[in-house]
């Protein structure tokens, strides 16, 4: 088999040991601090996008600091829905702040491009992402959608029925579905990567896969190479 291509796009969670049965009834009442900070960020991410688009289209290259600040963005959401929304694995607070917390159960991650196709740049967020929006309607629901400020907290998709299933659960077991939670984060995982596309963050098109489980898979390591042949003995020459 062939292994899959290693996506630059990383996106990681994990369950708490001990979650209250209760607090998720209240998580997106708690999280309004974090929604009123987004929706000043997403505006500013719309900006840097625009600028960095046309920095693609002239350099082949996205400005290191405005892709340092869109990936935050990107992260900081990605906490935030899964404290109040997606999966709802944590009780953990969101912190506040664009850079990696590697301590939080929630982790979003792009890996930089050194050069970005200036004609893909044309056409990737629009024409030949389309494909993958459907997808993602399906996954996330109308209102998934990054522009809006919503991030993956969309309505009547997949994702938010299965979070409702599995706080449900937790509510009268006290236990979370360990294997609903693996398809939730591979859900999540699958738009994240679409969503890094369509931002320009990376040209490499997001595949038509689920990558289940909280953890990303390490890149697939070439076979090993025979062990090399020990020297001819003395005793073995004629």
């Amino acid at each position: 088999m062939v292994p899959a291509t290693a996506s630059p796009v990383r996106l990681e969670a994990s369950v708490d040991p001990r979650l209250s049965r209760w607090l998720w009834l209240v998580k997106w009442l708690l999280a309004i601090p974090h929604y009123i900070v987004l929706f000043f960020l997403w505006i500013a991410f719309a900006v840097v996008t625009v600028i960095a688009f046309f920095a693609v289209l002239f350099t082949a290259r996205y400005p290191r600091p405005l892709f340092d600040f869109s990936v935050g963005v990107l992260r900081w959401n990605w906490r935030v829905t899964y404290y109040a929304h997606t999966a709802l694995g944590t009780d953990r607070y969101p912190p506040f702040t664009l850079a990696d917390v590697p301590d939080y159960p929630a982790r979003f991650d792009v890996a930089y491009p050194e050069r970005l196709s200036r004609g893909l740049v044309l056409v990737k967020w629009w024409l030949l992402a389309i494909p993958q929006y459907i997808a993602v309607a399906i996954i996330a629901g109308g209102g998934w959608g990054w522009g809006d400020g919503e991030g993956w907290r969309g309505g009547g998709g997949l994702m938010p029925y299965l979070s409702l299933v599995a706080v449900v659960i937790l509510l009268f077991t006290a236990r979370y579905p360990r294997h609903l939670f693996d398809f939730l984060i591979g859900l999540a995982r699958w738009t994240a990567r679409v969503t890094a596309y369509a931002a320009l963050l990376t040209d490499q098109y997001p595949p038509f896969r689920l990558d289940m489980g909280g953890q990303e898979s390490p890149p697939a390591s070439s076979p090993a190479s025979p062990p090399a042949s020990p020297p001819d003995s003395p005793l073995t020459k004629t």
